[in-house]
């Protein structure tokens, strides 16, 4: 068999055989980097229109897209053609992906209206404080919390940062922070309530 480069038996990027996805995939398999730029030609396009689909959001399709074909270049090998076409094969690694990061989104927003609460609950204990009890009541009750709650409180309350650079600040992340000032509130109120 010749190819386009004038040597027998070799597959150049235009003969029809090289074209052909699955043989590209398991060329990629052995880390054939010609055969992954024809992989990325092929599939880029129904890939990030399969995750825009999903998703509704350009810049996260775009980021959908660039991970799975990072993903096929490393998992290659693990294309079986008798379970399928390739391109049947990359749009599934591709509709996971795109469900996984739908769910996490979905998680945010689920967390930042939890968050809103711990906000709400935060606004109640304060008005409660200027209600009936002085400054040394909080401060005594804000020394009965752990130290990892105390420290959190005080960054986004005390100091005024948000949660993302009070998680910069505490080297922690931004979901530790949230769930410390949510045990931080609860623990306040039910010191504050005996203390009354």
């Amino acid at each position: 068999m010749s190819g386009n480069d004038g040597q027998t038996g070799v597959s150049g990027p235009c003969d029809p055989e090289y074209l052909n996805l699955n043989k590209l995939i398991a060329a990629v398999a052995r880390r054939d980097e010609r055969a992954f730029d024809q992989v990325f030609a092929q599939l880029s396009g129904p890939v990030y229109r399969l995750a825009l689909t999903l998703v509704r959001d350009a810049a996260q399709a775009e980021e959908i897209t660039q991970e799975v074909l990072a993903e096929i270049w490393r998992v290659a090998g693990r294309f079986d053609p008798g379970q399928g076409s390739a391109m049947a094969w990359a749009l599934m690694i591709a509709r996971r992906r795109a469900i996984d990061r739908v769910r996490s989104v979905t998680a945010d927003a689920s967390r930042e209206r939890r968050l809103a609460a711990v906000s709400v609950a935060w606004d109640q204990v304060s008005e409660a404080v200027e209600d009936g009890l002085d400054r040394e009541n909080l401060r005594r009750n804000l020394g009965r919390l752990s130290d990892p709650q105390r420290q959190a409180i005080m960054a986004v309350f005390d100091e005024g940062h948000t949660i993302a650079e009070a998680a910069l600040i505490l080297n922690i992340p931004a979901g530790t922070v949230k769930s410390r000032i949510r045990a931080a509130v609860t623990n306040l109120r039910r010191s504050m309530r005996t203390d009354a």
